[in-house]
């Protein structure tokens, strides 16, 4: 097992003990001694290498599939992990709300998680848009290209998002009082 692999399983692993409330010694008490602290430990920074079966059982134990302790094994990608799409709220607002609906309350319920009322523009990431396009039923490449005609998207986003468009769109700067391409559908 790669040491950059085995550093990020144990990130994924500490993640999750983390989300769970559980310190190391959190983990051996509730496993009434089945987990000792000092392995967990040594697997989280990746020191000890963990088996299948181990990882396995301690799935169990955290009460989570096997597939969330695992890393992403795609090679990261800065555009996507880190990207901030920039929505216009002001055009948000000015659209239908059986088309836009969804967008509105996804965002809406955004802004009162981070207690973010400007009113005027939103940042989400990219996965955001991914699950914004499920529940559009279209794929991010089109669903980008509605929220850009719906004056939502900044135009020239489709290169920064990664999804698709054209890699020289760059002179397009994200503003939040960009001009409405086409009125929607």
């Amino acid at each position: 097992m790669s040491t950059d692999y085995s550093r990020a399983l144990g990130a994924r692993l500490r993640a999750i003990r983390n989300q769970q409330g559980l310190s190391l010694q959190g983990v051996e008490d509730k496993s009434h001694g089945r987990w000792k602290a000092v392995v967990v430990g040594s697997y989280e920074r990746g020191d000890r290498a963990v088996t299948v079966q181990r990882l396995s059982e301690l799935a169990v134990f955290y009460g989570v599939p096997v597939s969330e302790l695992l890393p992403d094994p795609r090679p990261s990608s800065a555009v996507t992990s880190t990207t901030k799409i920039v929505l216009n709220l002001e055009s948000l607002g000015s659209l239908p709300a059986d088309e836009a609906g969804p967008l509105a309350r996804y965002a809406s319920t955004i802004q009162a998680q981070r207690h973010d009322y400007n009113g005027k523009v939103l940042s989400i990431r990219a996965e955001d848009l991914k699950s914004l396009a499920i529940i559009y039923d279209m794929s991010p490449d089109e669903l980008t290209s509605r929220l850009i005609e719906w004056g939502v998207l900044s135009p020239g986003m489709e290169s920064v998002v990664g999804f698709g468009g054209d890699e020289d769109d760059d002179e397009e700067e994200m503003n939040p009082n960009w001009e409405r391409r086409r009125t929607p559908r």
